[in-house]
């Protein structure tokens, strides 16, 4: 995780944060990670990141219909972000105690 971006970083917690029943689609992304920021996420900035993720291993591509893709976090995505959560939580306790 140390190699991508805070941006990358935080789709994956937005993905991670869907229900795994029914994956989002792009867009319901761009909505919820445009609450945690002062602007609005162009789709030139979403895509290719989500494509770089895919990439990486850290999401899947699914179809929803002709138009429409689906993301979701892979295995190695989750660990990730499990892994992530855990180090973050070290080092807030570190700092609390």
């Amino acid at each position: 995780m140390d190699d991508l971006t805070g941006f990358q970083r935080d789709l994956l917690y937005v993905i991670g944060s869907f229900d795994e029943e029914s994956p989002p689609h792009g867009l319901a992304i761009k909505d919820e990670i445009e609450k945690g920021y002062s602007g609005e996420i162009n789709h030139g900035r979403l895509y290719p990141n989500l494509d770089s993720l895919r990439e990486m291993g850290l999401i899947e591509k699914g179809t929803i219909d002709k138009r429409t893709n689906s993301y979701e976090l892979s295995q190695r995505g989750r660990r990730e972000l499990e892994t992530r959560r855990e180090w973050e939580s070290e080092l807030v306790d570190l700092n609390t105690a």
